[in-house]
């Protein structure tokens, strides 16, 4: 879409850091971060990306969904754009589709809503409606997630199917040092790599078996979700994304010991399948 409109888009190594000085050329305007990245989970240097860009006069935007904008600051760490999915942990309830874009100043403000309304995007009152409902229980929810997500990430640890947990807290998580840095706490969304001797097929047996969890890419719910996602699909810098597949889980607001029996018994089809 953005090439019809003669818009041309380059990606980068998430945790270029500085490094990221070397991509920026004559004509870049725009720095786009996610934090951590929603899959892979990977935690960016930011203050360094927003850094080079601004030496640059780039402009730098974030999706700082994954924190609800509560455990990271984003105008604090210099950004320029914030970008949010109200779907998730805002509307909280698994019922809502609505995105926020917030500016760190007005001239910025200006630039983005003339935009926004000549795309013909609206929100409708019952929408504002559930929002504005999910607000005011939002940090507890976002305790409650981040509690049960640790208990059960740090129980799949443990597990011998398991190769690797990708969640920002644990120190084997690209960019741990970064979040430990600029977060205040995590949220109910993380990843975990399985050995590559289970094929393609075995994990889908785990996902698909599961009682408590359903299958959906959203996330930041009362419900739990899980999704697989195929080794051939992610973007893989420089080799950090070792052999096996990705299942991506977010933890709803269900009982922990609940979640973590339904696990253990896709853990089991994983191997017999």
């Amino acid at each position: 879409m953005l090439a019809g409109l003669g818009i041309a888009a380059d990606y980068y190594d998430p945790m270029a850091g500085a490094g990221i000085a070397g991509q920026i050329r004559p004509n870049t305007r725009l720095l786009w971060i996610e934090a951590p990245g929603s899959i892979t989970m990977e935690v960016p240097d930011v203050p360094a990306l927003v850094a080079a860009a601004r030496a640059r006069g780039v402009v730098t935007a974030i999706d700082n969904t994954w924190s609800a904008g509560v455990y990271f600051r984003a105008f604090d760490k210099g950004l320029d754009i914030s970008v949010q999915a109200v779907t998730k942990y805002i509307g909280g309830h698994s019922d809502l589709l609505m995105g926020s874009v917030t500016a760190r100043n007005a001239e910025l403000f200006d630039r983005v809503a003339p935009v926004r309304r000549l795309l013909g995007m609206g929100v409708g009152p019952d929408d504002v409606f559930l929002a504005l409902r999910g607000l005011p229980t939002m940090l507890a929810r976002l305790k409650a997630h981040e509690a049960a997500t640790l208990q059960i990430a740090g129980w799949l640890r443990s597990r011998p199917e398991v190769k690797r947990v990708l969640h920002p807290a644990f120190p084997e998580c690209p960019g741990h040092e970064n979040w430990k840095r600029d977060f205040t706490g995590s949220s109910g969304l993380f990843s975990l790599v399985l050995h590559e001797r289970y094929a393609a097929e075995a994990v889908d047996a785990l996902v698909d078996g599961l009682r408590w969890f359903r299958i959906g890419y959203s996330w930041g719910g009362v419900a739990s979700l899980a999704v697989p996602y195929r080794r051939d699909t992610l973007f893989n810098a420089n080799g950090r994304n070792e052999p096996g597949h990705l299942v991506r889980l977010s933890i709803g607001l269900e009982a922990p010991e609940d979640l973590i029996a339904d696990l253990e018994a896709g853990l089991t089809r994983l191997r017999l399948a």
